[in-house]
């Protein structure tokens, strides 16, 4: 992973973001968690949004939300959520 991701400081802290996930049991917890990484990403967070998600940047399983939010980052021209799906999906 890009060191541009992390916060040097982020070790050992909490997150300090409420992320809205669903519970891991909900069928919709995959599509938050992915954008919760992206998100968190765009904030230098990603750390802190893998430890609330239990997943880590680039998890294959979140791979057709994660190309989802692309398309939707292309159509709604969010330049930088492009950026950060894009390289999700590497």
């Amino acid at each position: 992973m890009s060191m541009a991701f992390l916060r040097d400081d982020a070790e050992g802290e909490m997150p300090r973001r409420n992320y809205g996930l669903p519970g891991r049991d909900d069928p919709d917890f995959d599509r938050v968690a992915a954008m919760a990484l992206l998100e968190a990403a765009r904030v230098g967070e990603t750390q802190l949004a893998e430890r609330a998600t239990g997943y880590y940047w680039g998890e294959p399983k979140l791979r057709p939300h994660v190309e989802k939010l692309l398309a939707d980052a292309e159509r709604t021209n969010d330049d930088r959520l492009e950026q950060l799906a894009s390289r999700f999906l590497r």
